[in-house]
């Protein structure tokens, strides 16, 4: 009785010590926007168990993380909203000790990410892309009967409405429209003017009725299926959606443009939390996602351009040629950055974004 007794601690101390000894690391990312192996890899490799949760929007991440403490390590922030994070001291400077493959970072995305992160303490770039138009290539034609090629499809009244029978989907982020309704307009699309802002949103207002659903994540399943013919959308989704519809060999194909009138160029970035539980662990798996070959994975998989200039020879040809996923040098001259925005004006931003939703 006395040596079952004993085994029975024996086996609760080992429980508990093997237990204790799990490695962690709580990851909070955008949805559809890894590959699951790279997940798997990770572990596999490390032996650190990746805790993994997704949203589609960066005022869900930032409602987050201003309430308090969140329990994730790391989080992949856009780059205006992750500048309001760094001043608000949500984020631990990184070690580049720590992360010997991101050295491997292009010059020129760090650079363009150092106007949010001057001198690059906080983040790394993750992927970054252009925001555009995709659309149905069979129904656009049908009702529209002339190439896509500018933000007067999404903005003029008389020719989204051509759209609207067939469903058109908007992006549920007000940088991402905003910008591209003042771009419309001929305003700066970084404004922080009240009056402009809000002729952007009446842009938009006047629009609405043609407009079935704000999203950030569903358009990708809608288009995919044929439930939608356009969207205002992230060029990496949009590909996505072309992708699930040929795999399911549904006759719908998907295409993307950026708009000649320019489009926004946004970053997305990996940071650790200020209070993250499990740091160690979050150096080690944004390391890992700076290989060349895992970098390469990701963007094979979610179309998004990666910054990691050596993993181009493990990214899918058709992926690499794609000029919407890696522009031409003339294109990227046409793509646009916003800053970050001040309380004022992100509560003006606000106002009017849920005016635009609401129509209060």
């Amino acid at each position: 009785m006395m040596r079952k007794f004993i085994s029975a601690l024996i086996s609760l101390y080992l429980t508990s010590a093997v237990a204790a000894q799990e490695r962690v690391v709580n990851v909070y990312n955008w949805s559809d926007y890894i590959d699951p192996k790279v997940l798997t890899d990770f572990t596999k490799e490390t032996g650190v168990k990746v805790v993994y949760d997704t949203y589609d929007s960066n005022e869900t991440l930032e409602t987050k993380l201003l309430a308090g403490k969140t329990g994730y390590d790391v989080v992949v922030p856009s780059a205006p909203f992750m500048q309001r994070q760094i001043q608000a001291g949500v984020y631990q400077k990184l070690d580049r000790a720590k992360l010997p493959n991101a050295r491997g970072l292009s010059d020129e995305v760090m650079a363009r990410m150092a106007a949010y992160d001057p001198g690059n303490q906080y983040a790394v770039n993750y992927m970054w892309y252009a925001t555009g138009i995709a659309f149905n290539a069979k129904k656009a034609q049908q009702v529209f009967g002339r190439p896509i090629d500018s933000w007067e499809v999404i903005f003029k009244p008389e020719n989204l409405k051509r759209f609207a029978e067939c469903g058109v989907y908007v992006l549920d982020s007000p940088d991402d429209v905003l910008s591209a309704s003042l771009r419309y307009l001929g305003l700066n699309p970084d404004s922080k003017k009240a009056d402009e802002i809000r002729r952007a949103a009446d842009a938009l207002i006047k629009v609405k009725s043609s407009i079935k659903k704000f999203h950030s994540s569903e358009y990708i399943n809608a288009l995919a299926n044929g439930d939608i013919c356009l969207a205002l959308a992230w060029a990496g989704d949009s590909f996505q959606a072309r992708n699930r519809a040929r795999e399911a060999n549904n006759g719908v194909e998907i295409d993307f443009i950026i708009p000649r009138e320019g489009a926004l160029m946004s970053m997305d970035a990996l940071a650790i939390l200020k209070d993250a539980p499990h740091v160690e662990e979050a150096y080690a798996f944004i390391d890992y996602m700076m290989r060349p070959e895992v970098a390469a994975q990701n963007t094979n998989v979610t179309n998004y351009a990666n910054s990691i200039p050596a993993s181009q020879p493990f990214i899918d040809k058709t992926v690499l040629e794609n000029k919407a996923i890696y522009p031409t040098e003339e294109v990227m001259k046409r793509l646009f950055t916003v800053s970050s925005n001040d309380l004022a004006v992100q509560k003006i931003i606000t106002r009017e974004w849920t005016r635009v939703k609401t129509g209060k």
